[in-house]
C-alpha cells in the first residue's frame, strides 16, 4: 500500500483591462481593472463561492475528523492579495487550516512568474517576498519549493537549492525518466543533490480533467475504482497527486459529485492498512527512528533526475512552449525582462508593482496559439476571445509602462 501526497495550487491572476492604445501615457486607466469595473473581484468572488469556500471547509472538516490526514498547498502571492481584498473569510479558512499542523505550505514566486527562466535576481526576490507574505498572514515559513507551473530544470533546481529549500516538486516527464518510476523521490542534478518529487500525471488528471467527462471509459469514476488504481503501488512508493485547487467546484462542478467523491476517497484510503498521507517535507526530511526501522532519505542513493531543458506540467510535451513559443510570447517576455534594471532603478512603487504583476505566467499562457487538444485547454482557461486579444491587451499595458519610465 503506497503513501499519498496531495498538493493543491491556489492561484488567481490579475486580468488585464480592455483599453484603447490611445490611452497609453495618459494615466487614464489601470492595467488590472482595479479602479473602473473590477472584473478581478467579480471572478474571484464567483470562484470563492463555487470552489474556495466549500473545498477549504471540507478540508478543515477532514483534518478534524482524521488526525492522520495530511496535504499540501501552494498559494501565489497575487491569490492571497485578492483574497485579503475581496474575500477575507477565505484567508480565515486558510489560517485555521494552518493551525491544524496537518497542512504544509510550499514556497513559490509571489507573482506566479516565469522569472526563473529570465532573471535569477528577480526570481530570488519574488520567492523572498512570498515567504514574508506567508509568515505575515499564515504564520508559517515554507521549507520545500514548487516553481510556477511546476517549471524545472537542472539550473532552476540549483537556484532553489542555493536558497536553502529541502526539496522541490515538479512533473514526471518520460523523456527524462527513461522508464523509471514516478512514485519514488529523485535527486536533482545539483551540487548537493536536491530531493525532488514527481507528479503522477495520469492519476492527477483523472480527477482534475477527466472526472466529469462522459466520453471517458472510466466515467463515472468511483472511489473503489480510483482506490484500486492507486493501491497497485507498494508501501515504499509515493503517489503524488498534484492538481489545481479549482478542480473542486469550478472545473468540476458540485453537481458532478466531486466534493463527495473526495471526502469518501479520503475515508476509504486511510481505512486500508499501511496506507498513509504524507507531505513533501515529510518525505525530504523524515524523522528517523531505529527502533521502528524508519529510514532517513539518503540523497546519495537516489536516482538522478537530469533535466537539462526546462519542463512543466503543461500540454502533451510537458515543456515550456505553453508560455514561450510564438512571436507574441517571445517578444513580450523579452521586452518585459529587458526593462528590469530600468524599472527597479525608478524606485516608483506603483510602476514596479505593475511590472511584476505583468510577469504572471497566465498572461503568456493566454497568448498561446497551439491547436488540437492543447489549444482546447488553453482556450478553456483564457478569459479572452482569442490569443490575439490577450496579446493586444498585454502590449498596450507594456507600452504604457514603458512610456511611464520615460
Amino acid at each position: 500500500m503506497p503513501k499519498l501526497c496531495f498538493y493543491f495550487q491556489l492561484h488567481q491572476p490579475y486580468r488585464l483591462a480592455d483599453v484603447s492604445v490611445l490611452d497609453v501615457g495618459t494615466d487614464a486607466f489601470s492595467y488590472f481593472d482595479l479602479q473602473q469595473q473590477d472584473d478581478n473581484k467579480k471572478i474571484f468572488m464567483k470562484v470563492a463561492e463555487k470552489s474556495y469556500r466549500p473545498m477549504l471547509s471540507l478540508l478543515l472538516q477532514l483534518t478534524k475528523q482524521y488526525w492522520d490526514f495530511y496535504f499540501t498547498f501552494s498559494i501565489s502571492g497575487v491569490f492571497l492579495e485578492q483574497a485579503l481584498a475581496y474575500a477575507p473569510d477565505v484567508v480565515d479558512l486558510l489560517q485555521k487550516l494552518s493551525k491544524t499542523g496537518q497542512v504544509e505550505f510550499l514556497a513559490e514566486t509571489y507573482y506566479h512568474s516565469l522569472a526563473s527562466l529570465y532573471s535569477p535576481k528577480e526570481f530570488a526576490y519574488q520567492v523572498q517576498e512570498h515567504e514574508r507574505l506567508l509568515y505575515k498572514h499564515l504564520n508559517i515559513r515554507p521549507s520545500a519549493f514548487r516553481n510556477t507551473e511546476l517549471i524545472f530544470s537542472n539550473e532552476i533546481a540549483q537556484l532553489v537549492e542555493d536558497m536553502g529549500y529541502v526539496g522541490m516538486l515538479t512533473e514526471g516527464v518520460d523523456r527524462y525518466l527513461w522508464g523509471r518510476k514516478r512514485t519514488v523521490p529523485y535527486a536533482a542534478k545539483t551540487k548537493d543533490r536536491l530531493p525532488v518529487l514527481l507528479k503522477h500525471a495520469q492519476l492527477s488528471d483523472d480527477v482534475a480533467f477527466r472526472f466529469s467527462e462522459k466520453s471517458w471509459s472510466a466515467w463515472p469514476l468511483t472511489v473503489e475504482q480510483y482506490l484500486e488504481w492507486i493501491q497497485v503501488y507498494s508501501e515504499d512508493e509515493i503517489v503524488n497527486l498534484f492538481m489545481d485547487f479549482e478542480t473542486f467546484g469550478e472545473h468540476q462542478w458540485e453537481d458532478t459529485g466531486i466534493f463527495t467523491f473526495f471526502a469518501d476517497f479520503v475515508t476509504a484510503f486511510r481505512s486500508k492498512k499501511w496506507n498513509s498521507f504524507i507531505t513533501p517535507t515529510q518525505v525530504f526530511t523524515p524523522v528517523c527512528d531505529r527502533k521502528i526501522k524508519k529510514k532517513c532519505l539518503d540523497k546519495a542513493k537516489l536516482d538522478t533526475y537530469d533535466v537539462p531543458d526546462p519542463i512543466s506540467w503543461a500540454d502533451v510535451d510537458r515543456d515550456i512552449t505553453a508560455w514561450r513559443d510564438n512571436a507574441y510570447q517571445l517578444d513580450t517576455l523579452r521586452i518585459m525582462y529587458e526593462l528590469e534594471e530600468e524599472v527597479l532603478s525608478s524606485h516608483n512603487t506603483q510602476l514596479i508593482s505593475d511590472w511584476r504583476r505583468l510577469q504572471t505566467s497566465d498572461h503568456f499562457y493566454y497568448m498561446c496559439t497551439k491547436w488540437a487538444a492543447d489549444g482546447d485547454v488553453h482556450a478553456y482557461f483564457s478569459p479572452y476571445e482569442n490569443p490575439h486579444e490577450a496579446y493586444r491587451r498585454f502590449t498596450i499595458a507594456l507600452a504604457d509602462l514603458t512610456e511611464r519610465l520615460q
